[in-house]
Formats: C-alpha cells, sequence, structure tokens
C-alpha cells in the first residue's frame, strides 16, 4: 500500500492533522480521488498547491503515474516563483 507524507500546513485541516496516510491506490489519479473521498477537498487542495514526488522523484503531470505497494509520495507545498 503506498504511503503518503505531508508537508505544510494547508493540507493538515483536511486530514485533521494526520502527517502520513495509507492508501489503496495504483495511479496517482486513483490516490487523489481516494484522499478526496477520505477527507472531502482534500483531492483539489493537493491538484492546486502541492507539488508531488513519487519514490523520489518529482512530478510536473502525476496523475498517470503508476505507484506500487511500498511507494512513497511526498506532497509539499508548492513554492511561488517571481
Amino acid at each position: 500500500m503506498p504511503r503518503i507524507n505531508i508537508a505544510g500546513n494547508a493540507v493538515k485541516r483536511f486530514t485533521h492533522g494526520e502527517t502520513a496516510l495509507d492508501v489503496e491506490a495504483d495511479t496517482f489519479l486513483r490516490l487523489i480521488l481516494e484522499l478526496d473521498q477520505r477527507f472531502p477537498g482534500l483531492g483539489r487542495q493537493i491538484e492546486e498547491s502541492m507539488a508531488i514526488a513519487i519514490d523520489g522523484e518529482i512530478y510536473q503531470d502525476a496523475y498517470h503515474a503508476p505507484l506500487k505497494p511500498g511507494s512513497e509520495i511526498w506532497l509539499i507545498p508548492k513554492i511561488a516563483g517571481g
């Protein structure tokens, strides 16, 4: 089962402070859908304001990225530049 680690405070309000979650999913899109079902609004928050790293690789478009049972996913706040 993939393990999700959450950094930053914006997402924690959806998860009631939980920073590590396990989710049954075989793609990142499925993971977002599962998280949104468990924590309404979290999926949209992830899509709009979080950067994604899967097994140490940062993704720009992770929707179809495959997840393995032992995958480690990090959700980190996007950094705005200017």
